[in-house]
């Protein structure tokens, strides 16, 4: 199995921005493991933010973030990361790491198609 790690959360004034990271540990990654970026805020189902190929890097973001986030990651480090500018008060949520080790080219946006899951990391916007 894998663990995941988030970290990088925290409390940012409306505007500001955040890097989220989360490092990977344990299963060794193949060509066709996707990361993404999963949120949830209070009361609300747990929605799909960005992913990203571990080989080759196409993306594929929700269209609440899309201009704002940039999802990326370091294959040497085990990585992967969230740059997330211009934040709004409704980014509120704890952010979610997940692996999907489907073995196709899918970048995938649904909670059930992911794998592994990290502990997550708050992320507060202020207005």
């Amino acid at each position: 199995q894998v663990q995941l790690v988030e970290s990088g959360g925290g409390l940012v004034q409306a505007g500001g921005s955040l890097r989220l990271s989360c490092a990977a540990s344990g299963r060794t990654f193949s060509y066709y493991t996707t990361m993404g970026w999963f949120r949830q805020a209070p009361g609300k189902e747990r929605e799909f933010v960005a992913g990203i190929k571990w080989s080759g890097g196409s993306t594929y973001y929700a269209d609440s973030v899309k201009g704002r986030f940039t999802i990326s990651r370091d294959n040497a480090k085990n990585t992967v990361y969230l740059q997330m500018n211009s934040l709004k008060p409704e980014d509120t949520a704890i952010y979610y790491c997940a692996a999907d080790f489907s073995i196709d080219s899918y970048v995938r946006s649904r909670v059930y198609e992911y794998d592994s899951w990290g502990q997550g990391t708050q992320v507060t916007v202020s207005s």
